[in-house]
């Protein structure tokens, strides 16, 4: 089936790219700042409005924390085990050419976790081929998701606070004066994510500052070992002794994990996410049209 030209929006807390896609191809993008933390509530129909002023009077798809109570309109969570097919059935419509793609939902023993936006990208990724249809997938971000794929149906998942926590340390508190330098993904991040693998995360992370205050480590590399302490504390509690993860992610997000993941004897396979977005909304259009 030809699926005609629509306008793919993936629109998050703090940013938006909306696609004009044609035969499952991008022709053409926008990006924009305006997440929905600054988009007010009435003012969505306008906002959408210039995107087809700019990418054409088409059919509109959007994903993401739009579909949020803090969103333009709530779409529903779907419960997992689901799979693309079960997203594009459940649609909320803003009217008869533009519809919010919902989120997933996961419960297990009294434990709950969501997502928005990303099962998008994860689900299509293995649509694409870039991964298989029973995988462990990650993609790292502010909230990282690590995703269980089997028969191409996310069938659990976990969010990890990695990238917020980072934020927060570097934003405020004792350790903040010591992150400033960049992060790198060298041997003070090795170290730090072999570190975080002990899981004693408050402990690794007080010896930032008595690492400091002794002179044991240089200040420049103390964010880059921040860093690998939490996300080597997050990837070796999804892990274990060693794992294929594939990653979608791209940058330097991608460079980080993908250490962290083989300094802890597992293997990362690489595939980058707009390509996996346009095919999750592609085929949620296909289905939905």
């Amino acid at each position: 089936m030809v699926v005609s030209p629509f306008i793919a929006i993936d629109w998050g807390t703090t940013n938006r790219r909306a696609y004009r896609v044609e035969d499952g191809r991008i022709a053409a993008t926008l990006r924009s700042p305006q997440g929905v933390s600054t988009t007010p509530a009435d003012a969505y129909a306008q906002e959408l409005a210039a995107i087809r002023a700019e990418l054409g009077d088409l059919p509109v798809l959007m994903a993401g924390m739009v579909g949020s109570t803090i969103g333009w309109r709530v779409a529903p969570y779907v419960a997992v085990p689901a799979d693309i097919a079960d997203i594009a059935a459940q649609l909320t419509w803003i009217d008869d050419r533009t519809a919010i793609v919902p989120g997933l939902s996961f419960t297990r023993s009294g434990h709950g976790d969501v997502m928005r936006g990303e099962e998008v990208q994860l689900l299509g990724a293995a649509l694409a081929g870039q991964v298989p249809a029973d995988a462990l997938l990650c993609q790292p971000g502010t909230h990282c998701k690590w995703v269980e794929l089997t028969g191409g149906k996310v069938t659990a998942f976990t969010t990890a606070m990695t990238g917020e926590l980072f934020a927060l340390l570097k934003g405020g508190g004792v350790l903040a004066p010591q992150l400033a330098a960049p992060v790198a993904a060298g041997d003070a991040f090795r170290e730090g994510v072999r570190e975080g693998a002990k899981r004693d995360l408050a402990a690794s992370l007080f010896g930032i500052r008595a690492a400091h205050v002794l002179g044991l480590r240089d200040d420049a590399d103390a964010a880059s070992y921040a860093s690998g302490v939490l996300i080597g504390s997050d990837v070796a509690a999804r892990i274990g002794d060693g794992r294929d993860v594939h990653l979608v992610a791209d940058g330097d997000l991608a460079t980080l994990y993908a250490t962290a993941i083989e300094t802890l004897n597992g293997r990362a396979l690489v595939s980058g996410c707009e390509a996996a977005f346009i095919a999750g909304i592609t085929q949620i259009r296909k289905l939905s049209a």
